[in-house]
């Protein structure tokens, strides 16, 4: 037998005694998981297989649409320069044109598009250029006692029961609930990390400086460089497809995946799963059951039933605590939905005059929230243009309001009952866009987005309720997302979902490594010395 031949079947051998992978669901976190495993864990990328319930990955990433039909974002998340695991990932990660790393490109773009908003807030049409945060003593002793007291301490608290109601008509509070999508129902301990976590921004939080973002929405920025990296590499795409549960065997009290069960185009299917092969799903999801309406019809309301990521994590989880309990974060729409509209437009009127508002061009201002909005509305203005292939005599821009029950107060109706053009006659009122108003709606597609569960990761809970990244006497198994446990990093954010990812590829493979540790600021004298002015409105 040649060396050639001989190289050959010792190539194939090894191929076939390699193990195989399995990420269940298409969203960031399994596409990070499939880089982690090939980059860091050697693991053949056609050994790979991404099992996604929709027609497209990117998960809550997501960006889409034409000029003509409108283009739709469900939402946007921050990001800032301390997502270590984010930025580690794109480090390896070529731009679809490959002229430099998405991690380069971020940086780049961001000394070239620093945020400096000079209207955080708009009340009755004027802006309010870095609004005083407006604490008392009382709060900031609150928010003091919050940062210092253990988790445990807090339990299933909400905000609310941490504070007296004035806090929440403070321009803090105003400000920090539409940056982040707090509710004052909210979880107190993740309210606790978000302080901790993001102590370093609280000096410049009034003109939300040290936020970052994407030269493009993040799925054409993020996930279209990442899922090419993949695809270049094996990694196989099994779309429209839902996992709709897993069979489990037991061998000497360790317990592991045996199969895969699935639904693809009516029909249902099954992987065997190998004992040296391993699953990683990501559980749960925020923008799962999310609908669109249109500039004349409002987005329905639906539930968990409407897609497969709930009703998996509920079958796998009964009678089995330490996959945690879904239901916590699952039976609480009223507490965990709410709105966001993308509005495309066809003339330029609107970005015009919303620059001469604000003080700022498109991309530099970030979040502007109407603080007299019955919906407590908020719009994000990006540079332009937003997608790639937006033509350049289109512009536009993304939404959401956080009360979305209440009465609009330009539309007496409430938000989630308001068409496309019923919302952005909502926002029109109260930027006191009134001559040029008709003419902006007529060339202006808005399509809202109804979410049930976007804040669901938010929601009022204990330490038992989110499973451990590889649960405990699991052997091929691991969780990844938003609603896994991982101390001291904030969920809601696009670094939580690969640092679980991150976490949960070398455990599995046992790499003996971890992530980089979370940025903790709260132990910089000097970061804790700028949040204390900033927190007493010092200069």
């Amino acid at each position: 037998m040649t060396d050639r031949r001989a190289n050959a079947f010792a190539m194939a051998g090894l191929e076939q005694s390699a193990p195989k992978v399995y990420l269940v669901g298409g969203g960031i976190a399994s596409l990070a998981a499939a880089a982690f495993l090939i980059r860091d864990g050697d693991i053949f990328g056609h050994n790979i297989t991404i099992l996604e319930e929709l027609d497209r990955l990117g998960g809550s990433l997501d960006g889409a649409g034409t000029p003509e039909t409108g283009y739709v974002l469900r939402g946007g998340r921050m990001i800032e320069s301390k997502y270590l695991c984010t930025y580690g990932l794109f480090a390896s990660i070529p731009t679809l044109d490959e002229s430099r790393t998405v991690t380069q490109e971020i940086f780049a773009w961001n000394e070239t598009m620093k945020t400096s908003s000079k209207s955080r807030l708009v009340r009755d049409g004027q802006r309010q250029t870095a609004p005083e945060f407006g604490l008392s003593e009382k709060h900031i002793l609150t928010i003091e006692r919050l940062a210092l007291e253990p988790e445990g301490l807090l339990g299933r608290s909400s905000i609310a029961d941490q504070f007296d109601p004035t806090f929440f008509k403070t321009n803090f509070w105003l400000m920090w609930c539409t940056t982040f999508a707090f509710q004052s129902w909210h979880s107190a301990v993740e309210f606790k990390r978000y302080l901790v976590r993001f102590a370093h921004m609280v000096a410049g939080f009034n003109r939300l400086q040290g936020i970052m973002r994407t030269t493009y929405n993040q799925y054409d920025s993020m996930v279209r460089p990442l899922q090419k990296w993949l695809d270049q590499r094996g990694v196989k795409f099994a779309l429209n497809t839902r996992v709709t549960d897993l069979e489990f065997c037991e061998n000497d009290g360790t317990k592991s995946v045996a199969r895969i069960l699935y639904e693809r185009a009516g029909q249902t299917g099954e992987i065997f799963v190998d004992a040296r092969d391993f699953i990683l799903v990501t559980l749960g999801s925020m923008t799962e059951a999310s609908s669109l309406g249109t500039m004349d019809t409002a987005p329905t309301l639906k539930g968990k039933r409407d897609g497969g990521a709930w009703t998996l994590w509920e079958k796998i989880a009964a009678g089995r605590p330490e996959f945690g309990r879904p239901s916590v974060f699952t039976d609480h729409i009223d507490e965990s939905k709410w709105v966001s509209f993308t509005t495309t437009l066809h003339d330029p009127s609107f970005l015009r005059l919303v620059g001469d508002i604000t003080g700022n061009v498109p991309g530099e201002g970030g979040l502007i929230t109407f603080p007299e909005s019955g919906w407590l509305v908020s719009i994000v203005v990006p540079h332009q243009p937003h997608f790639i292939g937006q033509p350049e005599d289109i512009g536009v821009f993304w939404g959401y309001g956080l009360h979305v029950d209440k009465p609009g107060d330009f539309v007496r109706k409430p938000m989630s009952a308001c068409t496309g053009r019923e919302i952005m006659t909502e926002v029109l009122g109260h930027l006191r866009i009134e001559a040029e108003a008709t003419a902006i709606l007529e060339a202006s597609i808005c399509i809202p987005c109804m979410m049930p569960f976007i804040t669901s990761q938010f929601l009022r809970r204990e330490k038992s309720d989110r499973p451990q990244v590889i649960p405990k006497g699991w052997s091929n198994l691991a969780f990844m997302g938003q609603f896994c446990e991982l101390p001291d990093d904030v969920v809601f954010t696009v670094e939580y979902s690969i640092r679980s990812a991150q976490a949960a590829v070398y455990a599995l493979l046992d790499l003996k490594r971890k992530p980089p540790s979370v940025y903790k600021g709260k132990f910089d004298p000097r970061v804790l010395h700028k949040a204390f002015n900033a927190l007493h409105d010092l200069t």
